[in-house]
């Protein structure tokens, strides 16, 4: 039964995914020029296509021009030349079956000014992580509290990657609001201490999530699919608990389930954690209160645990192994020995270097 499931169909609005199979997004930072990838990284994306992921996403994509880069060499997706190049790619990830979905984000204050155009930093609050960032090893600046004309800029900046996508021909966006960046930092009481319409009680810090889905989805056409990604954990300050309790989370998620998006995507440090204590995961506390699609990443690596984490979710989505095994799709179908890549294995995907 559970063999069925994971290479069985799954339809996701008008699209009929071949697999329940997907390649998740990752930070690449591996644009050299015009913030566009290195073509090694393009081509990864059509090979795991072609080797049979239901799937594909981009790297993380980066949303405007003044303040949403967190890392150097990252994407963007707002110019012709940008529009072009990845248009050929989602040609050819079409070409194998699979879906392409170009996930978009801003990383707030998960940044540093040498590295954005303008200059500055901003976030919902002068709030800066604790940790050193641990690609300069100096600390993170204090970012400039966001005002009424930055919100409105940053959503401008949303909505034209998202334009970007379409026009690319993406059969869907993802709006990355998870892993502590400027959505999530919006979200979450930890990052978020306004007193104003965007902070203090939960439906305020909902308030910048929902004027983004709003924005994006009146730019993506109904034919299209409009996902959104949320996390308990944060690439900064990890150990800190994102959302307070369980009941916090599941009204985040009821209030996703009312916006016009098609899925929600789960990033979990493993998808068989216990969340918050409850004795459930986070797929299944999800579960518990949306109707909605549900895709899940975080240490699914061979058939076992495949087969395991769709038990709550309805799509399975591998990083690192992905990354490193192009013949992953295979190796789950015949039930081969697989082992758990570590970070640090899958180095190749955070640097200049090429994937071999």
């Amino acid at each position: 039964m559970a063999e069925d499931l994971l290479f069985s169909p799954f339809q996701l609005k008008r699209f009929s995914v071949k697999n329940r199979l997907g390649v998740a997004p990752m930070t690449r930072m591996s644009s050299v020029k015009d913030s566009i990838p290195r073509r090694d990284v393009l081509d990864f994306l059509v090979t795991r296509a072609q080797n049979g992921a239901g799937i594909v996403y981009t790297e993380a994509i980066v949303t405007d021009y003044e303040s949403a880069q967190g890392y150097p060499g990252q994407a963007r997706l707002t110019t012709q030349r940008q529009i072009d190049v990845w248009s050929r790619i989602v040609e050819n990830i079409r070409r194998y079956g699979a879906l392409s979905i170009m996930q978009m984000f801003h990383c707030g204050r998960v940044a540093w000014p040498a590295i954005n155009p303008a200059g500055r930093v901003i976030a919902p609050s002068p709030l800066s992580p604790r940790q050193d960032n641990p690609l300069t090893g100096q600390p993170y600046p204090t970012p400039d509290v966001m005002s009424r004309f930055d919100i409105e800029h940053v959503l401008n900046g949303f909505v034209e990657t998202a334009r970007g996508a379409v026009a690319a021909g993406f059969d869907g966006i993802e709006i990355h609001g998870a892993h502590g960046y400027l959505i999530s930092q919006f979200l979450s009481a930890y990052t978020n201490q306004r007193s104003d319409g965007y902070g203090g009680s939960m439906e305020n810090r909902y308030r910048f999530a929902h004027e983004v889905i709003q924005a994006v989805r009146q730019a993506v056409p109904s034919d299209r699919l409009l996902l959104f990604r949320i996390s308990n954990w944060g690439v900064v300050d990890s150990q800190v608990s994102l959302f307070s309790d369980q009941a916090t989370y599941q009204d985040i998620v009821r209030r996703l389930s009312q916006e016009p998006i098609d899925a929600v995507s789960i990033s979990t440090y493993g998808y068989h954690d216990e969340a918050f204590g409850s004795g459930k995961t986070m797929a299944c506390l999800t579960r518990e209160v949306t109707a909605l699609p549900i895709f899940i990443c975080g240490k699914i690596y061979d058939r076992r645990s495949a087969e395991e984490a769709l038990k709550d979710a309805d799509i399975v989505l591998s990083g690192k192994t992905a990354l490193l095994n192009p013949d992953w799709v295979d190796d789950l179908r015949t039930g081969k020995t697989l082992p758990l890549h570590t970070a640090e294995a899958a180095n190749i995907a955070y640097t200049t270097k090429p994937l071999l």
